[in-house]
């Protein structure tokens, strides 16, 4: 695990190869084999691979999500708000577990953050999304993963330049 973590880069040039149906299973075996608290598993998953849908989830919010528009492959990390109450943690732990699991068969990926971020001055991202895809009112949306084959190289961070200061021992000071 700790070779796919030193790995792991957001990626958001993709190239415009098709993820294969078994490595989209395999992603999709991954995100529901996530924890959840009380084991509710409150998340929902919609795949993805419409171009047209693509496109218009790009435009899901003013800065960050244009990149979809090139990715061949897209999960969209929802889920029903009435069934737990850390539904955003659990989200949250599904995502991660699904940009590692791309990693890890050789795709890159990059997280969209759609919770509490504006499409616009009127109207969410999150209310965008929910209208695109038609999401009943109690299901919520944290965030897009886009996933493809990478067009782009990025270095791993060394582990110099990671934030150890950001590390306590015990107590604050």
């Amino acid at each position: 695990m700790i070779g796919l973590l030193r790995k792991r880069r957001s990626i958001r040039k993709f190239t415009s190869e098709k993820i294969a149906p078994d490595l989209v299973e395999t992603i999709v075996e991954a995100a529901l084999r996530a924890p959840s608290s009380r084991g509710i598993n409150p998340w929902e998953f919609i795949l993805v691979d419409d171009p047209e849908i693509l496109l218009k989830l790009s435009r899901a919010k003013q800065h960050g999500s244009e990149f979809l528009k090139g990715a061949p492959f897209a999960i969209v990390v929802c889920a029903d708000c009435t069934k737990s109450d850390v539904w955003i943690e659990d989200c949250s732990i599904a995502a991660i577990i699904i940009q590692l699991t791309a990693l890890s068969l050789g795709l890159g990926s990059c997280w969209v953050q759609i919770r509490n971020r504006p499409h616009d001055d009127k109207k969410t991202a999150e209310t965008y999304v929910q209208e695109l895809l038609n999401l009943p009112e109690q299901i919520k949306v944290a965030s897009i993963i886009a996933i493809g084959h990478s067009a782009e190289h990025k270095s791993p961070v060394l582990a110099d330049q990671l934030q150890f200061d950001k590390v306590k021992n015990n107590r604050w000071s």
